[in-house]
């Protein structure tokens, strides 16, 4: 290369730099998915009379970060290529939770981690599972949690409990992926609420038994 050609593409450079442009194509942004569950939550007959805290899951990575994962080995995670989560997927999970744990009226109240108010009752939880995998049966995403719920006074855990949904998902495509995320988050949301209801609570916070209404004479 001449020097009169380094010079002429030195202020080609300079050009496209001065008036805000690149030499470079954009990359095209990724997707952002969230996790919509496909399914309402029922309601509870008679509320914990305490406020939970539901803190964000533990998880390592590459649990802990937004890509949406797939496990095609044991041994192995990829990521779907432009898309991820619209946060990390402890925070996607939290959030699924914390919305249907509202909706059901278990609580008289439900916060997140974030939330300075105080609670009586603390679920904390590990994500260890939040992929897709395609055993011979065919493609499924995977959701596993292990639960604890806390006594915040007394720091005392009052029951624990792990689940793991499987959700079969109509195809490999992130839009099937990413529906059976919907289907699996649902199941994940109805049993959370289900095992909450058994815990050995204070006697202070136990739903008030359900009485029928009284007959008129």
């Amino acid at each position: 290369m001449t020097l009169r050609s380094i010079r002429n593409l030195t202020l080609l450079l300079g050009a496209a730099l001065t008036s805000g442009c690149t030499v470079f194509p954009n990359p095209e942004p990724p997707r952002v998915m969230d996790l919509a569950v496909v399914r309402a939550v029922p309601a509870v007959g008679q509320p914990v009379m305490a406020s939970l805290r539901v803190d964000t899951p533990y998880a390592s990575e590459p649990l802990a970060g937004s890509r949406i994962l797939a496990k095609p080995t044991p041994s192995e995670f990829r990521a779907y290529e432009g898309t991820r989560w619209r946060d990390t997927g402890p925070v996607v999970v939290r959030d699924t939770l914390v919305n249907s744990l509202r909706q059901s009226g278990a609580y008289t109240n439900v916060i997140t981690d974030t939330n300075p108010a105080q609670a009586e009752l603390t679920l904390v939880t590990e994500l260890s599972g939040f992929h897709s995998q395609i055993p011979e049966s065919g493609p499924e995403v995977v959701i596993e949690l292990h639960l604890q719920m806390i006594h915040d006074r007394s720091r005392a855990t009052l029951c624990t409990r792990s689940i793991r949904i499987v959700e079969p998902a109509s195809g490999t495509s992130v839009d099937q992926i990413v529906e059976a995320f919907g289907a699996a988050g649902s199941d994940l949301a109805t049993r959370v609420i289900e095992w909450a209801r058994t815990c050995d609570y204070p006697s202070g916070l136990r739903p008030s038994p359900e009485t029928d209404p009284p007959t008129q004479p």
